[in-house]
């Protein structure tokens, strides 16, 4: 089914529909937005207090949703699209508010991943076995993190203990050869807490690129036929021991190892890691203050092949460390703190500068008067490379009833130059500026006893874009975008349906003058909406998820039209007693052609079996 011409209105129309009827149809079931969430503001604060856009994904719901992969769970957020270039283990780029894919910061466990090279995360080689819960935030926040976060935050938080010992199991079966393990223990032991969590798949893949590439130029550059496997495998160990009322600590380890196999005619295939290490300290000498120290190191490690004989080498470390104190005063909340990261490319490639340092100083302050809440901050970040950046936002809410509150904010944020845009031989310029943006948002949500809807509108201008520059065969900052877009969510129970929707609409435009001006920016359609339906019946539970992209484009010339598709997952799971699951997953249904990069293939229809086994609490 294509998705080409859906009406803005109709979009709106679908999350106001959604909005104003489902009350009058949900029974009384409680939607808990009570849970202790974070990255929002650097503190913690539950969910309905944000002030920012906001998507949670807890473990309960990866399971029940039963994805494929972290893309497939992500895929039809608020705000999120996605490319994949062809199948898993392939590269994969998320886009937030339509911005670029590197304008989104991803953290794990508070420690920021990524390429320092090309300046985005291997979300590909991140598996869901590994994930406890993930905070999406969108809107600037580079006032709080720095670099990256122009469209948004993606935090991804591993496995952690719920109870004195709890064993997990998993095992899985699929189409393309797919198979999955997983298996942790976790726990509490007095004042200390553990876990450590183990997982692997691999599967025969499909052909990644589409046949005819070479004649046209795209893609992959080749014709291969062939099926491009992949497997991971992965490992999280942490623990934290409380000493006193005052003290407490915690340490982490998370690894993830891909060997990934494609078309190409410079390399077919790749051994990838992501590595995160990392501590954190807190400190709590009165009720009213709090010191926070972290700690930590993230790695990105990539090895090239061709036909099994080595290419070449990328690797990048990043070392990252932080104070940050916490002061109750006057019925609101100080936060102030420094942040210190040294990134260092260590590779086959010769760079003429191969680290960097940044220094960030951010102060915050949250408050509540009475029916409104204010949060502020603003932060300076020193560079070796660019000097200095200045960054602020602003954002305000009004709980004008007991279930409404409107919200409005204003940011800036900026984007850091990567090391391949600034030093690769014969291409860098170490001239370039970083990206910079400026956003305004306008919000409004409900909160009842069915459930939630909320309604973000924001503008976006993102200025000095990094592009390749014709006129002097180098990147320069020759772009402008501007970026509108309304976001509707809905969630609550409809008679004995836990029932969500979302619906995206973005105008993502080139603003730079020339050829291209008003053109729609790459990969990004102008609309998408998803559905997720589920329903338990007893020990058998059932669902369905339905995703819907518009037609977009693959280039910035906007020749190259990428059709729109809709997708449909379909689910089952049985309890076989209380600790034991066995669960079926059966994707892209009605197999459907599609293509969220040009010419990469993407998986038809196909199904995964997984048994699962955790204790019951």
């Amino acid at each position: 089914m294509a998705f080409r011409n859906f009406p803005v209105r109709q979009t709106i129309l679908a999350a106001t529909l959604l909005t104003v009827f489902t009350p009058a149809f949900a029974d009384d079931a409680a939607t808990d937005l009570s849970s202790v969430v974070v990255t929002a503001t650097r503190t913690a604060q539950t969910e309905d207090q944000t002030l920012s856009a906001i998507t949670v994904i807890d473990r309960a719901d990866i399971e029940r949703l039963q994805p494929a992969s972290l893309a497939d769970l992500l895929r039809g957020t608020p705000g999120m699209q996605l490319a994949n270039n062809g199948g898993p283990g392939k590269a994969t780029s998320a886009f937030l508010r339509g911005t670029e894919s590197d304008h989104v910061l991803v953290l794990v466990d508070g420690i920021k991943i990524g390429s320092a090279t090309t300046g985005t995360a291997a979300l590909q080689d991140i598996p869901v076995e590994q994930i406890e819960r993930i905070e999406i935030v969108r809107g600037p926040f580079s006032s709080l993190y720095g670099s990256e976060a122009i469209g948004g935050v993606i935090q991804i938080f591993t496995r952690r203990p719920e109870g004195a010992f709890v064993p997990s199991f998993s095992l899985g079966v699929g189409s393309y050869g797919h198979l999955s393990g997983s298996a942790g223990l976790a726990g509490t032991s007095g004042n200390g807490w553990y876990s450590l969590q183990a997982s692997h798949e691999q599967t025969d893949g499909i052909n990644a690129c589409r046949v005819g590439a070479a004649e046209v130029g795209a893609a992959c550059f080749a014709d291969q036929p062939d099926k491009d496997g992949y497997r991971n495998t992965a490992v999280t160990l942490q623990g934290g021991y409380r000493f006193d009322q005052q003290w407490d600590a915690d340490v982490r380890l998370f690894r993830s190892e891909g060997h990934n196999y494609y078309d190409g005619t410079y390399s077919d295939s790749d051994e990838s890691a992501t590595q995160v290490v990392g501590g954190r300290l807190h400190y709590r000498p009165t009720k009213d203050l709090t010191f926070t120290l972290s700690v930590g190191t993230s790695g990105d490690f990539s090895k090239d092949y061709l036909q099994g004989v080595y290419v070449d080498r990328f690797d990048t470390h990043r070392d990252i460390g932080s104070l940050q104190a916490d002061i109750a005063l006057g019925g609101g909340l100080l936060s102030s703190g420094f942040d210190w990261q040294r990134d260092q490319v260590d590779s086959s490639t010769a760079y003429a500068v191969n680290s960097r340092i940044d220094r960030g100083v951010f102060v915050q302050w949250q408050q509540t008067f009475g029916a409104q809440s204010l949060q502020a901050s603003v932060r300076r970040d020193d560079n070796s490379q660019f000097g200095g950046k200045n960054t602020g936002s602003v954002l305000w809410g009004w709980d004008f009833t007991n279930s409404l509150r409107l919200t409005a904010s204003y940011g800036t944020a900026f984007k850091a130059p990567t090391f391949n845009d600034l030093y690769y031989p014969y291409y860098g310029n170490p001239e370039l500026k970083p990206e910079t943006s400026q956003n305004i948002e306008l919000g409004l949500r409900g909160t009842y006893g069915w459930g939630y809807w909320s309604l973000n509108a924001f503008r976006n201008k993102v200025d000095d874009l990094i592009t390749y520059d014709a006129s002097t065969g180098l990147p320069g900052n020759v772009e402008d975008a501007r970026i509108r877009g309304a976001e509707a969510v809905v969630s609550g129970h409809l008679a004995g349906w836990l029932v969500t929707g979302t619906a995206t609409w973005l105008d993502p435009r080139d603003e730079t003058p020339g050829d291209q001006h008003g053109n729609l920016l790459p990969r990004r359609a102008r609309q998408t909406a998803r559905i997720d339906v589920d329903r338990s019946f007893g020990a058998f539970s059932v669902g369905g998820s339905w995703y819907v992209a518009g037609r977009r484009y693959d280039d910035l010339a906007n020749q190259h039209p990428l059709g729109g598709y809709a997708l449909t997952d379909l689910r089952v799971a049985y309890a076989l007693d209380r600790n034991w699951k066995l669960q079926l997953a059966l994707n892209n249904a009605f197999a459907k052609n599609y293509e969220t990069a040009w010419y990469y293939n993407q998986p038809g229809r196909n199904y995964m079996l997984t048994l699962r086994y955790q204790p019951a609490p």
